[in-house]
């Protein structure tokens, strides 16, 4: 049956089985169950695989295979259940994999089975899978009900997980990497879905592609996200790497985001990636030698203007990141920036940041903040992006790309915001449209109505406002009317129109209508 299943119908598959929870879980809530199912299987299959080969191979020699299975990416243990803690009597024991879970689906303490299950299995895979199941719990009864409509709603999880779309084996499918790209595909479905509770841990993927390009990612590079989310972003720009050597780096705050990060960059074979779950703006985990880690290439796209994000401590940062003055409290934008720059290599550090419009010209605390990144020529390019592209949001944004390399004491201004695909619910980035935004900052030259370069002495002129429409000139003139051909026009129609209804007259009278 190789290759015979395309991913679309394996997506398909998937978010067919989201219809489990619909009506009884907020789609926020109910992504948690789905995407640990999706990884659950993935392991199953994976071990599977693994264990039949071994089999194989050492001709049924059950201590060879296991010492075998012990060696590979993840372990999967066995669990063994008693009659309570004290009994030696074993009731049940089973390789903890959604198999053994489908197979006891009728069981009345299904919820319970499957924590126990996900337990085992981070217990014996401690350095990648620690915590990572920690916040979801099958056996819920505020999210998932009572034990009857709870045993009713995850048997039927299961069920929806044993079809032939999501059978995972390689004799079926042929290979293990389009896991990686269904689970973008629930994550994205499910950030439409929920909007904006949801589109807090997601960037729309042309979004993310955007910034991956822009940033120029090489072989070798450390990439790092101080508000990474699910991961999508980190993902697309280690993709922009020709051969794929470099490493990835990430820092979310909310708990449940942060295990789906985790479980993604397994899914996308990405074990080494290092995912630290706190606050980057008060409590940054990415740390080297009691500093902050520097990266090659930092990107992200944090929450727009977060409100009490810690600004009352900012000044007294260990690590120095808010040396250039303290941003408002009631807006983080350039908390993350400066942090950002901050953990960018000197001479080479790239830094890409999506951020609402207001960074380029609020004044007060940002206005200097913003100042002094200008006359330390940090800037490269301002990137002004079409409404209504983020899930949640319908405001226009902006992206800052800032280079601690750079060349130029010119910043390029960019009005990319009238260039999009006009979606019903969302604006879509075309790959034409990502395409020239990457062409004219590779060029770094003026384009007539779409980009300008500008030089220091003009920015400081405008007061080191940033505004792009203060730079870009899109102004289109309307075309002359000429109102005497126009009048002639309409007296001509008026004639037209007097004629048609003699006509319809004359046809009236014919029929016996005649007044």
């Amino acid at each position: 049956m190789s290759g015979t299943i395309s991913q679309d119908q394996i997506n398909r598959a998937a978010w067919a089985a989201c219809d489990t929870f619909r009506g009884t879980l907020d789609p926020a809530n109910y992504k948690d169950y789905i995407l640990t199912m999706l990884f659950l299987k993935y392991l199953s299959d994976l071990w599977l695989d693994k264990k039949e080969e071994y089999e194989r191979r050492y001709d049924d020699d059950k201590e060879r295979v296991e010492r075998a299975l012990s060696r590979e990416r993840f372990i999967v243990p066995e669990v063994i259940l008693r009659d309570d803690q004290n009994s030696k009597k074993i009731v049940d024991r089973f390789p903890a994999t959604y198999y053994s879970l489908y197979e006891r689906r009728d069981r009345t303490n299904i919820g319970e089975l499957i924590n126990i299950t996900l337990e085992r299995i981070e217990e014996a895979n401690k350095e990648k899978l620690e915590n990572v199941f920690r916040n979801i719990d099958f056996n819920s009864e505020p999210f998932l009900g009572q034990t009857r409509e709870r045993n009713r709603c995850l048997k039927s999880l299961l069920e929806d997980f044993h079809r032939d779309e999501l059978n995972f084996r390689k004799d079926h499918v042929g290979h293990l990497d389009i896991l990686g790209n269904t689970y973008e595909y629930l994550i994205g479905n499910f950030a439409a879905d929920a909007g904006k509770k949801a589109g807090e841990f997601y960037t729309p993927a042309y979004v993310s592609i955007l910034l991956a390009k822009l940033v120029r990612p090489k072989p070798g590079d450390r990439i790092g996200d101080p508000a990474c989310g699910s991961g999508s972003l980190l993902l697309k720009v280690a993709n922009e790497v020709p051969d794929g050597n470099c490493s990835l780096y990430g820092q979310e705050m909310n708990g449940s985001t942060w295990a789906l990060c985790r479980m993604n960059m397994f899914l996308h074979e990405r074990d080494s990636a290092r995912i630290e779950w706190g606050d980057t703006l008060n409590n940054p985990k990415l740390i080297e030698n009691d500093a902050l880690m520097k990266f090659n290439v930092v990107v992200a796209n944090p929450p727009f203007s977060l409100d009490k994000w810690g600004a009352e401590d900012a000044s007294g940062d260990k690590f120095n990141r808010f040396w250039r003055g303290v941003p408002p409290k009631s807006k983080a934008d350039y908390a993350f920036i400066s942090h950002m720059i901050e953990t960018a290599v000197e001479g080479d550090g790239r830094v890409a940041v999506v951020a609402p419009h207001g960074v380029l010209f609020r004044a007060g605390a940002e206005g200097k903040i913003r100042q002094k990144l200008i006359e330390e020529n940090l800037l490269e390019a301002a990137i002004g992006l079409p409404a209504n592209l983020f899930f949640g949001t319908g405001i226009p944004v902006a992206v800052l790309l800032f280079n601690k390399g750079k060349k130029t004491t010119d910043t390029l201004f960019v009005d990319a915001s009238r260039e999009f695909e006009d979606g019903k619910n969302q604006n879509k980035l075309r790959a034409q449209d990502i395409d020239k935004i990457i062409s004219t900052v590779r060029v770094f030259k003026t384009v007539e109505k779409y980009a300008y370069r500008a030089t220091l002495a003009e920015i400081r002129e405008n007061d080191f406002n940033l505004n792009i429409p203060r730079y870009v000139d899109t102004f289109e003139q309307e075309t002359e009317v000429d109102v005497i051909a126009v009048q002639r026009e309409i007296d001509d129609l008026e004639k037209e129109l007097a004629e048609v209804r003699k006509e319809m007259t004359r046809h009236l009278a014919e029929l016996g209508f005649a007044k």
